[in-house]
């Protein structure tokens, strides 16, 4: 077995409202190795680098999106998965836009607040606003799941039937909503999609969202194949005490033992 390829790309330079994400990958990484946890998963399995996986370093974005499409490119050769560390949410575009060449039958789950469904955002078509909106019109995915939202200007859900995306708002979570997934799977996973009450450390609180645990409980009872995933959106900046850097270094551990144990 190949080990899963790690990768940062510290790049926020798509954000609206406020910058710190580029933050994100150097943050998630030192709560990870800082002894405070272990790396054991909630399945039972313990992690080992260089044999589950391996970091991989950083991806420095001069020309976006190209250098990250052509670097996601070469690793995708070299490991059998990739989880990708943000970063704002503009990363997703060219993340999944090379997976699709690998994967032309690709699902999507996608853990947000916000259906990141605008076509432009202040005038830039690649805002961290407009990623899943380029996704779906260039064809890069069979089909996009959305988890959490509670953010929906109209014009989202018009082009979401439009485009075989099922959007699960919060309300729907709540009331027992739960979709069923295709493999194979890319998950990208917004840490504003929790509660603020449990990630601070984002650049845009929409309160009322998930808990850790919901996302857990339905990330680890996926029972198709997962080929990849991103956590974004962590902004250190305005994090308190390391909480929401911990909350995405838990989901990286339990995504590296989901693909890496299933």
């Amino acid at each position: 077995m190949r080990p899963i390829g790690i990768v940062g790309i510290p790049f926020d330079q798509k954000s609206t409202f406020m910058t710190g994400a580029a933050e994100g990958p150097a943050s998630i990484r030192q709560v990870l190795t800082d002894g405070s946890s272990n790396f054991w998963t909630e399945s039972g399995n313990e992690l080992k680098e260089g044999i589950h996986y391996q970091d991989t370093g950083d991806i420095i974005v001069q020309d976006y999106p190209t250098d990250i499409e052509s670097d996601i490119d070469k690793r995708l050769q070299n490991y059998s998965n990739l989880i990708t560390l943000g970063g704002d949410h503009s990363i997703a575009y060219p993340i999944i836009k090379s997976f699709s060449k690998k994967y032309p039958d690709l699902n999507i789950l996608q853990l947000d607040a916000h259906t990141d469904l605008y076509p432009e955002f202040e005038g830039d078509p690649y805002s961290h606003a407009c990623p899943f909106r380029r996704i779906m019109e260039e064809g890069f995915a069979k089909k996009l799941t959305q988890i959490g939202i509670r953010n929906i200007p109209a014009e989202h859900q018009v082009f979401a039937e439009q485009h075989n995306i099922e959007i699960l708002t919060m309300r729907n979570w709540f009331s027992g909503k739960r979709p069923l997934f295709e493999g194979p799977l890319y998950i990208s996973l917004d840490l504003d999609v929790f509660d603020p009450g449990f990630v601070p450390g984002v650049s845009h609180h929409e309160p009322g969202g998930m808990s850790p645990r919901d996302a857990l409980e339905l990330i680890l009872d996926i029972n198709v194949e997962i080929v990849g995933a991103d956590i974004v959106e962590l902004n250190p900046k305005r994090d308190l005490h390391g909480m929401t850097a911990m909350v995405g270094a838990k989901f990286l551990k339990e995504l590296i033992g989901k693909i890496a144990f299933t």
